[in-house]
């Protein structure tokens, strides 16, 4: 009974799962755009020997680079980072970093035209050997900046690109369409120019708009923790979602403005065109294979939005659509991803 109180007063002050990560190290430090390469240097060596192309893991905007590598050593796994590395392959990660007033002026073409570019040469001139490729892979909005970054920058050297739960036509998303047929007619105003005057998404209403769509999580918590007192490995996993829902930087202003008006409200990935920033980016032509993947379950992007790459990515060499039904998260991380959506992962690249 001691030793259940202990795990609870644990839990409840913050202190007990472990502040550990894979071991990994800075390839290049800039502003939105610090790239990590994860494994030890026998990984290194051993990939480069096999020429195993690394795979670049973009994270979603307003969610930290740490979303990749959730818990390391948990049982079931829990991190996309072990995942990678325990099939022979070396994963970078990009890390936008915080943003707040001063970033303001940031948007998609941002990303998909400077950040994950540079983060892709960096890598292929780090790794160095093999074709000089590497596949890319985001999670939610994370696969949308890679989609864009693919169909953009087709010089790039990118085998494939796999996205996990990333929305691909807001027009199958029922939570937006009070917000589209309201705003449309105003082409989006006034809460685009609220959200430049403000400077964008703050963190904590972030943080908050994400808790709200697992709601009944959150309900549940203090059931959980008592019917899981002496699994270990669940708290830990509870804990560090915590921690990360805590950590969700916020949005800029102007990709604010974007994602409401070009996304939401006009569609325009759905229709496979966009218009970001001076850059028209038609996704119909992006060339590389695409494995994407969505869940019924899922409270944020819907199963149709998720499938609809099948009928957008016309030009794709090859587009591969996984059904794996857990929760948003739950589709990059947990068991679920471990026992679905990674192996289907690994099988697409096998194949590649």
């Amino acid at each position: 009974m001691f030793s259940d109180l202990r795990t609870i007063a644990r839990v409840l002050r913050d202190d007990f799962a472990p502040r550990t990560t894979s071991e990994s190290v800075v390839v290049v430090d800039r502003p939105h755009g610090r790239l990590r390469r994860y494994g030890t240097a026998q990984q290194l060596d051993d990939a480069r020997a096999a020429g195993t192309v690394p795979v670049v893991l973009v994270p979603p905007l307003a969610v930290p680079a740490s979303c990749y590598d959730l818990a390391p050593g948990a049982d079931p796994a829990n991190s996309v980072v072990e995942f990678l590395l325990s099939t022979g392959t070396i994963p970078y990660v990009v890390d936008f970093g915080d943003v707040g007033y001063a970033d303001r002026h940031l948007g998609f073409d941002d990303y998909f035209d400077t950040f994950v570019p540079r983060a892709i040469a960096d890598a292929v001139d780090d790794f160095r050997a093999g074709p000089d490729a590497v596949d890319l892979m985001g999670w939610s909005l994370g696969g949308t900046v890679s989609i864009l970054t693919a169909a953009y920058r087709k010089e790039l050297p990118i085998r494939s690109v796999i996205t996990v739960g990333t929305p691909l036509n807001y027009t199958k998303m029922p939570m937006y369409s009070a917000v589209r047929k309201l705003l449309r007619p105003v082409g989006g105003q006034p809460l685009g120019a609220i959200a430049r005057a403000i400077g964008g998404i703050p963190a904590p209403l972030v943080q908050l708009s994400y808790r709200a769509t697992s709601w009944q999580r959150e309900l549940r918590k203090p059931k959980y923790i008592l019917d899981n007192i002496d699994d270990h490995d669940a708290l830990i996993r509870m804990q560090v979602i915590d921690r990360f829902q805590d950590s969700m930087p916020g949005y800029p202003g102007r990709l604010t403005e974007q994602m409401l008006v070009n996304l939401v409200i006009r569609n325009e990935i759905g229709e496979g065109v966009l218009h970001l920033g001076g850059h028209t980016v038609d996704v119909r032509t992006l060339t590389a294979p695409v494995f994407t993947v969505g869940s019924h379950r899922d409270a944020i992007v819907s199963h149709a939005a998720a499938a609809y790459g099948q009928e957008l990515l016309t030009g794709s060499a090859h587009v591969e659509f996984h059904t794996v039904e857990s929760s948003h998260l739950g589709l990059l991380t947990g068991p679920d991803a471990a026992a679905h959506t990674w192996p289907a992962i690994a099988a697409f690249r096998a194949s590649l």
